[in-house]
């Protein structure tokens, strides 16, 4: 088993990431706050070529990034091709168009993402999926997270638990952790707390979620990327991300 590694979903910082002097800005910051692998998300236009040279300029490791479904299953090539400049190995599918959250479209889903997941296997790469809380809804006896994971091939599709989402739908993260042991190669670590009776994202650590639970079981599933998101900050996300990253440290996570 590989060591695990904290990194950080840039999509918390999409508001610094317009540009490409931006990119390049934001991403020392982020080396200089201590993360050495990130996910790419939420970032304006820029040529692949250019956000390697960048990256690599600042010694961050891109692990994965999240890339739009519409695209994964009409340009598998393109994405391959995008993906093997930048030395990323994991594509994560962060969502599904509206109308596909269905019993039907899920199981249509599982298909497509099989499929293309297939051919990213014989390119070296890896598929999975990540979930918000919709997908925990219930079609009959089964939510859409366990049609989408029960139809399609273990081999050509992984996932990327979201441990927020999975709360927020009425799930318990460690549980799903475990349930799709040998298939979570990455874990989103995003915290909830409650506020005047709302429910809130938080770094992790400071809200409620029972991260000794998650991390021991995300450990037996043998994920190897933790990768810090916050989608809302209370304060600049950069200290955001820092905090997180101190707190996962402490976890006993590195």
């Amino acid at each position: 088993m590989e060591k695990s590694v904290i990194g950080a979903q840039l999509y918390t910082l999409r508001e610094y990431l317009k540009t490409p002097a931006e990119i390049a800005k934001t991403l020392k910051e982020v080396r200089k706050i201590g993360y050495r692998v990130v996910q790419i998300s939420g970032l304006g236009p820029i040529e692949p070529k250019e956000l390697k040279r960048i990256l690599d300029g600042e010694g961050l490791y891109p692990c994965s990034t999240h890339t739009g479904y519409e695209k994964i299953i009409k340009e598998p090539q393109k994405v391959i091709e995008e993906h093997k400049i930048l030395g990323a190995p994991i594509v994560v599918c962060p969502g599904l168009p509206q109308e596909l959250h269905n019993k039907e479209g899920y199981k249509k889903v599982a298909l497509e993402l099989t499929r293309v997941g297939k051919i990213f296997a014989e390119n070296d790469l890896s598929l999975a999926y990540h979930n918000h809380g919709i997908e925990l809804e219930k079609y009959e006896d089964k939510t859409g997270l366990e049609i989408l994971y029960g139809e399609s091939s273990p081999e050509y599709l992984q996932a990327e638990i979201d441990t927020y989402w999975v709360q927020y739908g009425g799930g318990d993260p460690a549980e799903w952790c475990l349930k799709l042991k040998g298939r979570l190669p990455i874990l989103h670590l995003k915290d909830m707390g409650i506020k005047d009776n709302k429910q809130m994202m938080m770094e992790v650590g400071e809200g409620n979620l029972n991260w000794e639970a998650i991390i021991k079981a995300a450990r037996e599933a043998k994920t190897r990327w933790y990768l810090v998101e916050q989608d809302i900050c209370q304060r600049p996300p950069i200290e955001s991300l820092k905090i997180s990253l101190e707190n996962t440290k402490r976890m006993g996570l590195d």
